[in-house]
C-alpha cells in the first residue's frame, strides 16, 4: 500500500515504554486516530486511580482513547473499524490481541518487541536480558500474528547493555530506540523496502511474566549472578534478602572478583565513607551503594548505618 497522505494509526500500548514511540508517530506527521490502553488503576498509598502513560500522551493531544476491559468482543472490532485505520501498532499493550483484531487493517498489526528476536519471546524480554547477563540487546519491528511474538521481523536495531543498567533504565532507553525504528519502518514500508523476514524457531528463547518468587537472594550464586539478580528486577518486583530478621533490599550493585574470604551473604566490607557496603557471595564480593528496610525508604548505606548501623561478620539471609 503506497501512500500520498499519513498512515491512519491506532497505537496499543499502556505503561511509560509505550509513551516515546507514540512520540515519535505524533512528530513523524502520523495520524494516530486513537489510542487503546489498559484502564486506569489504582496507583500509591492511596489508591487513587491512575491514568496510564500513553493515556495522559493522548490526552494531551487531543487523541481519543479506548480503555476496553475486553479487546474480544464484536463491539470493540466493530469499534476499531469504525476509525478505518490502515495499520494498527503495538508496544507493551498488556493483552494477548486477537486474530479478527490483528488482520483488521489492510496492513496489518505491527510490534515493538524488545529483543533481537527470536531471543526472548514473551512478556518479560528486557528483565530477562538482564537477568541472564547479556550483554546486548535490542529491539524489533515485527509484523504480529497470533502466536507468541513469531511473526516476521521487519526491522531491528542493537543496544548495548550497560553494566549499570537496571530493567527501568534499560527500558527507557529502548522506547527511544524502539520509536526511532518504527519511524524508520514506516519510512521503509512506504518506499516497498521492508520485506519480511520469517524467524527460524530453532533459535527461540522465552521470556516468561516475572513473578515475586524470583526475588530472595541466594548469597551462594556468584556476585555477578546476583548483581543481575538485582538489576533485571529492578523495578518489580526487587530482589530481596533479610538481615536479622528483617526485611531487605539492595540497589545499585557492582561485584569485585577477589575472593570474599567468608561464608556467602557475610558483610565483609564497610568503606570508610559508608558509601559502599561489601557481602560475600558464592563467588566473588559483591558491592552495594544503596539499601531499603522493608516499610522504610531507600537510602544512601551511609544513610542507612547511621540509623541502623552495619557491622562487618553481620550476615544476610534469604
Amino acid at each position: 500500500m503506497s501512500r500520498s497522505r499519513p498512515y491512519r494509526i491506532i497505537y496499543m500500548g499502556t505503561p511509560e515504554f509505550a509513551v516515546a514511540p507514540l512520540q515519535a508517530l505524533l512528530d513523524h506527521g502520523e495520524e494516530v486516530v486513537a489510542v487503546v490502553c489498559q484502564p486506569d488503576r489504582p496507583k500509591g498509598r492511596g489508591k487513587k486511580l491512575s491514568p496510564p502513560p500513553s493515556k495522559e500522551l493522548a490526552v494531551g493531544r487531543g487523541i481519543p482513547v479506548l480503555q476496553p476491559s475486553n479487546i474480544k468482543t464484536k463491539e470493540f472490532l466493530e469499534e476499531i473499524k469504525s476509525y478505518q485505520p490502515d495499520l494498527l501498532v503495538v508496544a507493551a499493550y498488556g493483552r494477548i490481541l486477537p486474530g479478527p483484531l490483528l488482520n483488521l487493517p489492510p496492513l496489518g498489526t505491527i510490534n515493538i518487541h524488545g529483543s533481537l528476536l527470536p531471543a526472548y519471546r514473551g512478556a518479560a524480554p528486557i528483565q530477562w536480558a538482564i537477568l541472564n547477563g547479556e550483554s546486548e540487546t535490542g529491539v524489533t519491528i515485527m509484523q504480529m500474528d497470533e502466536g507468541m511474538d513469531t511473526g516476521d521481523i521487519l526491522l531491528q536495531r542493537r543496544l548495548a547493555i550497560a553494566p549499570d543498567d537496571t530493567s527501568g533504565s534499560l527500558a527507557a532507553k529502548m522506547s527511544q530506540v524502539g520509536g526511532r525504528a518504527l519511524v524508520e519502518a514506516l519510512e521503509l514500508l512506504q518506499a516497498g523496502q521492508l520485506p519480511p523476514v520469517k524467524q527460524d524457531d530453532r533459535l527461540a528463547t522465552t521470556a516468561p511474566p516475572l513473578c515475586k518468587t524470583m526475588s530472595n537472594i541466594d548469597w551462594s550464586l556468584s556476585a555477578n549472578q546476583i548483581s543481575c539478580l538485582i538489576r533485571g528486577l529492578d523495578p518489580w518486583p526487587l530482589a530481596r534478602t533479610t538481615l536479622e530478621g528483617q526485611g531487605i533490599r539492595l540497589f545499585l550493585p557492582t561485584t569485585a572478583t577477589e575472593p570474599a574470604g567468608a561464608e556467602p551473604g557475610t558483610i565483609t566490607m564497610l568503606q570508610p565513607e559508608y558509601d559502599r557496603l561489601g557481602i560475600a557471595t558464592g563467588k566473588g564480593c559483591l558491592l552495594v551503594e544503596e539499601i531499603q528496610r522493608e516499610g522504610g525508604k531507600r537510602l544512601k548505606i551511609s544513610d542507612f548505618h547511621r540509623g541502623h548501623p552495619l557491622k562487618s561478620g553481620q550476615r544476610f539471609g534469604t
